[in-house]
C-alpha cells in the first residue's frame, strides 16, 4: 500500500471516529442547556459540536468518494470532490453560525438565570479537552496529506475545544454577569464564520483552477529547473492546477529543430524527475517541445 493511500486511510478513520465523538457530546450538551441549565452558551457550543460533527462527516464520505480510480467519465479521477466537501462542511458552518446569533441576541437583550452553571461547565470542559486533544492529534497524522478537507476538519475540531472553553469560562461567569452566556455565543458565532469563509474560499479557488501564490511560486522554480537541463533553450506557458492533495501541470519547453525524439524524451524525463523529486506533490506533468531553428541554419 502506497504512502498516499495510507495517509488517505488515515484520514477517513479520523474523520469517522470524531464525527461520532462530536455527535454524542453536542446532543449532550444541547439536552442539558436547552431543558436543564437553560444556558445559550452551552446549548451554542452543543449545536457547534453537532456542525462540526456534521462537518467530519462529510469530509468522512468526502475521502471515501476520492480514493475511487479514475474512470471513462472522470478522467481525472475524483480529486475535487474533496474540495466539494469542503463546500459543502463550510455551509453547514455558516447555516450554524446564523442560528446561534439568533439565539445569543435574544439571551443579550434579555437575559436568564443559568441553572447549575458548574455542572455545565465540567461538560463543556470534558468537550473542550476531548475536542481539542483529537483536533491536534489529526493535524499532526494528517498535514502531510495537504488535503484542504482533512485541514478543515482538523481546524475545525480544534476550534470546536476553543469554543467549548470560551463556555466554560462563560459558564462560571453566568451568576454574576449573566450577558456573558449571549457573548460567548456572539464569539463562537464569530470563529464559525471566520474558518468557514476561508474554507468555502480556498476550495472555491481550487474548483476554478485559480493559481494562488505557491501555484507562482511553483512555477518560477519549475521554468529554473527546466532551463538548466541540458538541451533546453527555454521553458514557456507553465500551467499548474491544484486537485485535492496534488498538482497537476503543463510544461513547453524550446529546443533544437533537429533533436531526435528519443534525445526529447531523456530530456522531458529527466525535468520531471527533477521536478518530482522537488515537488512531490506534483502527481502528472504533461511536457511539449517546442522547435526553434538552429544558429546557422
Amino acid at each position: 500500500m502506497g504512502e498516499k493511500q495510507k495517509l488517505l486511510e488515515k484520514a477517513d478513520h479520523l474523520a469517522g471516529i470524531t464525527a461520532l465523538i462530536l455527535f454524542i457530546l453536542g446532543f449532550l450538551q444541547v439536552l442539558l442547556g436547552e431543558f436543564f441549565l437553560k444556558s445559550v452558551a452551552l446549548t451554542a457550543n452543543g449545536f457547534d459540536c453537532i456542525g462540526d460533527g456534521f462537518v467530519s462527516a462529510v469530509v468522512w464520505v468526502g475521502l471515501k468518494v476520492f480514493r475511487r480510480p479514475a474512470d471513462h467519465k472522470f478522467h481525472y479521477g475524483y480529486y475535487k470532490m474533496e474540495n466539494l466537501a469542503s463546500i459543502g462542511a463550510a455551509v453547514v458552518m455558516m447555516i450554524l453560525a446564523g442560528y446561534i446569533v439568533f439565539r445569543s441576541y435574544n439571551q443579550f437583550i434579555d437575559p436568564h438565570k443559568v441553572q447549575l452553571p458548574l455542572v455545565g461547565a465540567g461538560i463543556a470542559l470534558l468537550a473542550a479537552v476531548i475536542a481539542l486533544g483529537l483536533g491536534v492529534y489529526k493535524y499532526k497524522r494528517g498535514k502531510k496529506s495537504k488535503m484542504s478537507s482533512v485541514r478543515l476538519d482538523a481546524f475545525n475540531t480544534i476550534k470546536d475545544g476553543i469554543a467549548s472553553g470560551l463556555t466554560v469560562v462563560a459558564l462560571l461567569l453566568a451568576p454574576v454577569f449573566p450577558q456573558s452566556d449571549a457573548i460567548v455565543g456572539f464569539i463562537i458565532a464569530g470563529i464559525i464564520v471566520s474558518i468557514g469563509f476561508a474554507a468555502i474560499k480556498e476550495s472555491s479557488y481550487m474548483l476554478v483552477d485559480a493559481c494562488d501564490g505557491e501555484c507562482i511560486d511553483k512555477s518560477y522554480i519549475i521554468k529554473k529547473i527546466a532551463e538548466k537541463t541540458e538541451g533546453v533553450k527555454a521553458a514557456h506557458n507553465i500551467s499548474l492546477r491544484r486537485s485535492g492533495p496534488v498538482m497537476q501541470g503543463e510544461l513547453e519547453l524550446e529546443v533544437s529543430c533537429d533533436m531526435t525524439v528519443r534525445e526529447f524524451n531523456k530530456i522531458k524525463n529527466s525535468v520531471v524527475k527533477q521536478v518530482k523529486d522537488r515537488f512531490p506533490d506534483i502527481e502528472r506533468l504533461t511536457v511539449s517541445a517546442k522547435t526553434v531553428e538552429t544558429e546557422g541554419d
